[in-house]
C-alpha cells in the first residue's frame, strides 16, 4: 500500500472520504514519520498527545461510517502556524513571554479547518512574532531546511514549508507580510499562495483597519492542494471588516490555453542585488511559460523603487510600534524582544502622522503604476528570494553580491511590491542550484485575479517535475 504521508492532500482527502483509508491509519502513519524525522528538522512544535489525536481520528472514522463527512479536510492531520490561535494548544508566537499561553478560542481560519474535518495536531514553528524571514526563536530553536539541514527554511512560515517538504504534513497554513510564505516556499520547493487582501479573514487585534499589509494564505505540495485549503480558509466573516466574499475556486485549464503576456521584473533594472544563480534559475523557469504559449518579456513599472522601500519601512515600523508598544514600554518584558523587533518599534515611535500619510500616498501611486503595467501584461513574475537558503546559524544575510544590507530585512526587498498592492501571488519552485538548494519565483496577478493566477500556476506545475522531488534525507 502507498505510504499515505506521500499522497497529495487532494488524493488523501478522497481516500479518507470514501473509506479507502482510515483516518486512524493515516494519523498513525503521520505520527510515526513525525516521531522519526521531526527532531532533525524541528518544523513541528507543541504537538498534542498521541492518544488524543488518534482518538479524534477514530471518531472521524465512526462519523464517516455513519454517513457524516464534515468537509474536505475530514480526518486530515494539520498543524497551525504558531502565530494563529488554536483552542487548547499552546500559542507562543515564538516568544518566551508567551511560552505557556494556551488560548481558549480558535482564529477564524482554524474554526473553518475544524468545521471542514481537520484534526489539529500541533503547531508549525515560526520566528519570534513572525519577524525576519528565517525561522528561529528562543522557545523552540531553529527550523532546518529538509534539503540541507545546515540551511535556513526561511520564514516566517518556515516550519510550515519545511513540514510539507519533509512530508510531515499534507497541508499547512502560512501568513505573509514581507514574503513570509513566499520565501519559505522558495527555500523548500513547495507552493505558497498569498491571496488578494481580505480573501481570508482573521480575528483582528486592536487595529482592524489601518494595517492592510499582512494576510493568511495556504501552502501545499501542489497547486491543487493549495486550492483545496484556500476554499476552506476564504470567505467573508463579520468579525473582520476587511474580509470579502469569495467563490469556491476551481482550476481552469483554459487560462493557460489562452496565452498572453508575462512581464519579467527581474532585479528591477539593477535596483536589487541577487546571489549568483538566483536570477538565472527564474529565467530558465520562465521558458516553461514560453512553451505554454505565453510571450515573456522584460517589464518595469514607472516608479522610484527606493521611494517604495521608504514607504514600506515607514508603514511596517509604524504598525509594529502600534502593536508592540505595550511590550516595549514594560521594562520587565522589553528584554525578551529580539533586536529586529526593537529596531522596528524604535523606528516606528519616531514616525510622524505626515510621514504615514505620505507613505500611504506612495503606496497608492505604486498600485496605480502596477495597474498601468497590467494594461499591457496579463501577469508579472519576479524571484521569490534574492538568495539561496543560507546557513541556519546566522540571523540574516548581511551581504548580497558584494552589496551590504542596511537593515535586517533589506535582503527580502523583492517581495514588497505585491504586498503593497494587495495582489494575488503564487510562490512556485524554479529549480535547484548546483548544490541542490531550491529557489522559486512569484507569479503575480492583477487585483482579485486569484483564480487566474492559481490556474496558470497549475499549468506551470504540470509542465515541470520540481514538486515531485522529495528531499533525499526524507525520501
Amino acid at each position: 500500500m502507498t505510504d499515505p504521508t506521500f499522497l497529495s492532500a487532494t488524493s488523501l482527502a478522497t481516500d479518507l472520504q470514501t473509506g479507502a483509508l482510515q483516518a486512524e491509519a493515516v494519523m498513525a502513519a503521520y505520527l510515526e514519520r513525525i516521531g522519526r524525522l521531526n527532531a532533525g528538522v524541528n518544523a513541528l512544535v507543541s504537538l498534542r498527545k498521541t492518544e488524543e489525536v488518534l482518538d479524534e481520528a477514530r471518531r472521524m472514522d465512526r462519523a464517516r461510517e455513519e454517513g457524516h463527512i464534515l468537509g474536505p479536510l475530514h480526518g486530515m492531520p494539520i498543524a497551525i502556524k504558531d502565530l494563529s490561535e488554536a483552542k487548547g494548544i499552546p500559542c507562543t508566537y515564538g516568544s518566551t513571554l508567551f511560552h505557556d499561553y494556551v488560548p481558549d478560542y480558535d482564529d477564524i481560519q482554524v474554526e473553518r479547518m475544524r468545521r471542514a474535518g481537520a484534526i489539529i495536531i500541533g503547531k508549525t514553528n515560526t520566528p519570534e512574532w513572525g519577524f525576519g524571514s528565517h525561522t528561529y526563536n528562543p522557545v523552540f530553536g531553529p527550523t532546518r531546511n529538509p534539503w540541507d539541514l545546515g540551511r535556513s527554511a526561511g520564514g516566517s512560515s518556515g516550519g510550515a514549508a519545511a513540514a510539507l517538504a519533509a512530508r510531515l504534513l499534507p497541508l499547512a497554513d502560512g501568513s505573509d507580510m514581507m514574503g513570509s510564505l513566499r520565501n519559505p516556499a522558495a527555500f523548500n520547493n513547495v507552493v505558497g499562495f498569498r491571496p488578494s487582501f481580505g480573501r481570508i479573514p482573521t480575528l483582528p487585534g486592536r487595529d482592524a483597519y489601518l494595517n492592510q499589509l499582512s494576510t493568511i494564505g495556504p501552502m501545499g505540495r501542489s497547486v491543487e492542494d493549495v486550492v483545496m485549503l484556500l476554499n476552506v480558509q476564504a470567505g467573508y466573516d463579520p468579525r473582520d471588516p476587511a474580509s470579502i466574499d469569495s467563490p469556491q475556486f476551481a482550476l481552469d485549464p483554459a487560462v493557460a490555453e489562452k496565452g498572453g503576456r508575462i512581464g519579467w521584473l527581474g532585479d528591477y533594472r539593477g535596483h536589487l542585488p541577487f546571489e549568483p544563480g538566483v536570477l538565472s534559475l527564474s529565467e530558465r523557469a520562465l521558458k516553461v511559460f514560453s512553451g505554454l504559449g505565453f510571450q515573456v518579456e522584460a517589464a518595469m513599472p514607472d516608479f522610484d523603487m527606493e521611494r517604495l522601500w521608504w514607504a514600506w519601512t515607514t508603514l511596517r515600523s509604524f504598525f509594529t510600534a502600534g502593536s508592540m508598544r505595550d511590550l516595549y514600554e514594560d521594562p520587565s518584558r522589553r528584554g525578551h524582544l529580539k533586536p529586529e523587533i526593537l529596531f522596528e518599534v524604535r523606528a516606528g515611535l519616531r514616525i510622524t502622522a505626515a510621514e504615514v500619510y505620505e507613505a500611504s500616498a506612495i503606496r497608492t501611486a505604486w498600485y496605480q503604476a502596477l495597474q498601468t503595467l497590467f494594461q499591457t501584461h496579463d501577469y508579472l513574475v519576479a524571484p521569490s528570494a534574492q538568495v539561496f537558503p543560507f546557513e541556519v546559524d546566522i540571523p540574516w544575510p548581511r551581504m548580497i553580491a558584494g552589496r551590504a544590507m542596511d537593515t535586517y530585512h533589506r535582503w527580502m526587498e523583492v517581495v514588497i511590491g505585491p504586498s503593497m498592492a494587495g495582489l494575488p501571488v503564487a510562490a512556485l519552485p524554479a529549480g535547484f542550484s548546483p548544490e541542490g538548494l531550491p529557489n522559486g519565483f512569484q507569479l503575480i496577478g492583477p487585483p482579485r485575479a486569484d483564480q487566474r493566477v492559481l490556474s496558470l500556476a497549475a499549468a506551470y506545475e504540470g509542465a515541470t517535475d520540481f514538486l515531485k522531488r522529495v528531499p533525499p534525507l526524507f525520501a
